[in-house]
């Protein structure tokens, strides 16, 4: 038996189609998306939301935490549940686990415990896997990372990481300045894990010859980076004149001002761009005093920082991204729609099955009003959440 759904619009989000039928069967996969009126016959329960416009639920595939949860510390069970549960309500329905660790072992234990849990049922939104932000970071743009736990990468390090991940190691990200670099890549990117360019102060030269290469995503574009100038161009000129790499983009409007992601969209389109939130704990609650990644930080008035002033993740959820880059920096929703779901399931190598609203795929819809707010999601044709 078959579940029908009636929309406004249908952002696939590959084109975007009025008036639009969702129809979807027992086991969650959708069996139709398309016009209302060229739906074949069908039986089974017809649900009417044609005052909303559907799209595929969202993906953060860069997220420390939030909801006071911070992913590798505390119970990691109760917060993957905890983070679950709480972030569906801002439309998403799958997330990477963003981990590190302050040495080889602690990271070897973080994603063997991880690993162990992620196959379990969770009450909202579910873990895709990890994405590893350090320790293959230069120390010179460690951000929000104590400094002490960057060094470079080796193959034998990564194999470590790799077993221990248990198939769950979806991204990687990596300076290319470091010595190691393009040969820890190589390794990466044959085993099928994106390879993404992060804290880094490479040169032009070296960034671009990065990103022909194995080198393929981007960690939250033009942060923790070398910056663009006419004469030294940098990280952020090779992104902006690269021909196939992914970037993503914290659109919170606090690490990117809505011109600069007007320049990235106009660069490499909405095809190649990805809304991530790079939350940390304090990411859904108020000003406080948190941690993350091994150091304190301060929220107060929407910016979350450590005692130097240096940016310490965002407080943003992706709902509010996907706003952002349509209000603030004039994208349209079919392609912030793109941005927040398509393209990190393809990052990810997951966009076979989640990340679109297409036969075939599983009925991970988010349902929002014409401001762009979240009203309901289901995941695999279940309601999971219901605004008000």
């Amino acid at each position: 038996m078959n579940t029908m759904m009636k929309v406004k619009e249908l952002f696939t989000p590959l084109e975007s189609i009025p008036t639009a039928l969702i129809a979807w069967d027992e086991s969650g996969k959708i069996a139709y998306a398309g016009p209302e009126n060229d739906a074949p016959p069908l039986k089974g329960e017809t649900l009417d939301r044609s005052n909303l416009s559907a799209m595929p639920g969202l993906i953060d595939i860069h997220v420390h935490g939030g909801w006071g949860v911070e992913f590798g510390s505390g119970d990691l069970r109760q917060g993957l549940k905890t983070y679950s549960k709480k972030v569906i309500s801002r439309g998403v329905t799958g997330f990477l686990v963003t981990v590190s660790g302050p040495s080889h072992a602690a990271i070897l234990n973080i994603l063997e415990s991880y690993a162990a849990l992620l196959d379990e049922t969770y009450p909202g939104a579910v873990p895709l896997g990890f994405h590893l932000e350090g320790p293959f970071l230069n120390p010179e743009r460690h951000g929000a990372f104590n400094p002490d736990w960057l060094h470079n990468p080796s193959i034998e390090k990564i194999k470590d990481f790799t077993k221990a991940a248990g198939g769950y190691l979806r991204q990687v990200s990596l300076a290319p300045e470091l010595e190691n670099a393009f040969e820890t890549a190589a390794f990466l990117r044959e085993k099928g894990i994106r390879v993404a360019l992060a804290h880094s102060s490479a040169d032009y030269d070296t960034a671009a010859k990065a990103l022909a290469g194995d080198f393929t995503h981007i960690t939250h574009t033009f942060n923790a980076q070398s910056a663009f100038h006419h004469r030294e161009p940098g990280v952020v000129g090779a992104i902006l004149t690269s021909n196939n790499t992914s970037a993503e983009l914290i659109a919170d409007t606090v690490h990117v001002h809505p011109a600069a992601m007007r320049v990235l969209l106009r660069c490499l389109g909405a095809e190649r761009v990805v809304l991530i939130t790079d939350a940390m704990p304090g990411a859904g609650l108020g000003d406080g005093e948190y941690t993350l990644i091994g150091q304190k930080v301060t929220l107060k008035d929407g910016r979350a920082a450590l005692p130097d002033g240096t940016l310490a993740g965002s407080i943003a959820t992706l709902d509010t991204c996907l706003r952002n880059i349509v209000f603030a920096a004039g994208a349209s929703p079919l392609d912030a729609a793109r941005m927040a779901s398509y393209n990190p399931a393809t990052v990810i190598g997951m966009d076979e099955r989640i990340g679109c609203l297409t036969p075939g795929h599983d009925a991970n819809i988010t349902l929002v009003d014409e401001k762009l707010g979240v009203e309901a999601v289901f995941l695999r044709g279940k309601l999971q959440y219901q605004r008000g």
